[in-house]
């Protein structure tokens, strides 16, 4: 008599060299800036990829080769588009359709600066109503430790199937930094964790044809973990920078020299770079998910909190600074000047602006009572956002040497390569640097301050 550990080998072996042979099917759920870029590898690995989102505009572009996400090459759409291997759709009842799913949707923060589980939870009903056995089902989305086992496995349960027998359940922390040029998905490499040996396995095969390297934990916590400590060790990192650039301008020390200097030491450190706030859908959201759920265990996470408060500050004080160097220059109040800022990405080469520090700079530079236009060669208009919708529909002024000099001040939050930084340094009366961007493309003036 087969009993049912053979039996789910024997399953596990036939899903595993489907796998090999590329006779399966991935679903991704969630086809923005992680999952877009995942879809992609996994059709250029040879496997047929069925893409989910519920955003209509979206599926329809992509269905015709297209993409708004300006980093993401529009060839490799069509590529996987012409060969078969990709397609897009907004209807969930197609979930059954995949061998394995992968979920890719966004963890943001209530107004409470609490965890919001809406879209993880909303996915995990969209899969539980078509779940059948054999499916992978695998969570991507960075959040608290034991989201896993805790939210997804009991909504996957709820129809009767098990995980570890019927179905798969792993979690997969994204590892996605847009615009870089030397590490893309497929080349960085991917922790998985899952509760199951099964589970673990199944994971393990379907990542190892995607990227080059696979890193299994022993648990879905533990790869939960590990992500939020990534994301924390950065945080903590760029806070003290910043904390330690206002303590140096207080001397009269450039904090960007001191860095430069201390990186030459080849042991013992790593350096790390002060800016206007932080921004992007990791580092100002993912520590708190982690102290939301310290709370739990009565721990108190003051380390991780300290780092949120300094760097959530550093709006006020980059305004601060501007204010004084108005001031300074032109004994001119920030009250009704004309500022220009430079950069509304989050950072530099992408059109992201999610979380983006000059959402919050313009907001407060306005409350002064200054007015407030921006440039940006990749976000020509502001999109809604949901902690600033009063911006959206602004657009990107376009940049002269006129209207440079037109303004009182140019404060730089993001630093794009693409920029014509000669002629912003030759043409504004003031610029208030906060990426130390003047110094490093050899540019220099007695009207560059740096914040």
């Amino acid at each position: 008599m087969t009993t049912l550990l053979e039996t789910s080998t024997a399953n596990l072996e036939m899903l595993i060299s489907r796998i090999s042979a590329r006779d399966y099917t991935i679903g991704i759920i969630g086809l923005g800036y992680v999952g877009l870029p995942l879809a992609l590898v996994a059709a250029r690995a040879g496997f047929k990829v069925l893409g989910f989102d519920v955003d209509e505009q979206r599926v329809e572009e992509l269905n015709a080769g297209r993409t708004s996400i300006k980093h993401i090459p529009i060839d490799a759409i069509v590529a996987a588009r012409a060969g078969g291997h990709f397609r897009a759709t907004s209807d969930v009842r197609e979930l059954s359709t995949p061998d394995a799913i992968l979920i890719a949707v966004p963890t943001p923060l209530n107004k409470y600066r609490e965890p919001d589980l809406t879209y993880i939870e909303q996915s995990a009903r969209d899969v539980a109503k078509t779940l059948r056995p054999g499916q992978l089902v695998v969570l991507e989305s960075t959040t608290w430790p034991g989201t896993t086992t805790e939210i997804m496995k009991p909504i996957l349960e709820a129809g009767g199937l098990r995980e570890g027998r019927d179905f798969f359940l792993a979690f997969s922390p994204e590892r996605e930094d847009p615009g870089n040029v030397d590490y893309g998905t497929a080349t960085i490499p991917k922790i998985i964790g899952a509760d199951h040996p099964a589970s673990l396995a199944i994971a393990k095969a379907v990542y190892e044809a995607l990227v080059v390297k696979v890193v299994p934990v022993s648990s879905s916590a533990t790869a939960e973990a590990a992500k939020l400590t990534e994301n924390i060790f950065r945080s903590v990192n760029i806070a003290l920078v910043n904390e330690l650039k206002i303590v140096f301008d207080k001397m009269g020390i450039d904090v960007w020299e001191v860095i430069e200097a201390a990186k030459t030491k080849p042991f013992g450190y790593m350096p790390f770079y002060p800016g206007p706030g932080l921004g992007g859908h990791c580092i100002p959201i993912d520590p708190f998910y982690l102290t939301w759920k310290a709370r739990e265990h009565e721990v108190a996470t003051r380390f991780i909190e300290l780092a949120g408060q300094i760097n959530t500050s550093m709006p006020h004080y980059v305004v601060e600074r501007l204010a004084e160097a108005l001031d300074r220059r032109f004994q001119r109040a920030l009250n009704g000047s004309r500022i220009l800022i430079i950069g509304m990405a989050y950072k530099k080469k992408i059109d992201d602006m999610r979380e983006s520090p000059s959402l919050k700079l313009t907001k407060l530079i306005e409350k002064r009572g200054a007015l407030v236009d921006y440039h940006d060669p990749f976000i020509p208009e502001i999109p809604r956002t949901r902690e600033h919708p009063e911006l959206a529909g602004r657009r990107s002024i376009q940049l002269t040497a006129e209207r440079i000099a037109a303004y009182d001040a140019v404060l730089v939050s993001t630093d794009h390569d693409e920029l014509d930084w000669p002629l912003v340094v030759e043409s504004a009366k003031l610029i208030v640097d906060t990426r130390n961007v003047c110094q490093r493309k050899n540019l220099s003036g007695a009207n560059i301050i740096k914040a």
